[in-house]
């Protein structure tokens, strides 16, 4: 499967986690799933629910992850994955993000260190293990589309 985001959906998920930061952050990825292609082209903002160390741990409430399922149907979306930062922390998915890791979604992972961003990388989940996803970056200029791809490697 290919997975694409948007140029404009990727700078409001690195701006909305270097604002949470030294905090962990997170939301939901929308967008498209045809002919094995993933089109990311929304994101929406989720609290950050966890009782616990919030540095080190994100929660969202089911009631969010409703919403927002609700929000994309009404748009003609798909809650396609999740995304959350690791503050001051590789972009590597720890024993706690694969403990509530679902199949289907897409998991970036942006490092945050200092509060600025460093890096994002993107997983699934398959047969009980995070797999790297590489990703490409859709980017427009001009009326030109370019594509930007990055890789777990």
């Amino acid at each position: 499967m290919s997975t694409y985001i948007d140029q404009l959906s990727l700078l409001q998920i690195h701006k909305h986690l270097e604002s949470a930061y030294p905090l962990e952050a997170c939301g939901f990825l929308l967008g498209s799933d045809k002919d094995g292609k993933r089109y990311i082209t929304e994101i929406i903002v989720a609290e950050n629910k966890s009782a616990e160390n919030q540095k080190r741990r994100f929660v969202i409430d089911p009631l969010d992850y409703l919403k927002a399922e609700r929000y994309a149907l009404k748009q003609g979306l798909h809650l396609l994955g999740i995304y959350h930062s690791h503050p001051d922390h590789p972009a590597l998915p720890s024993v706690h993000d694969l403990e509530f890791a679902q199949p289907y979604f897409s998991y970036f992972i942006s490092s945050i260190i200092g509060g600025s961003h460093s890096e994002t990388k993107s997983y699934r989940l398959f047969n009980g293990e995070f797999i790297a996803e590489k990703f490409s970056l859709l980017k427009t200029s001009a009326g030109t589309v370019t594509l930007k791809v990055y890789s777990n490697q």
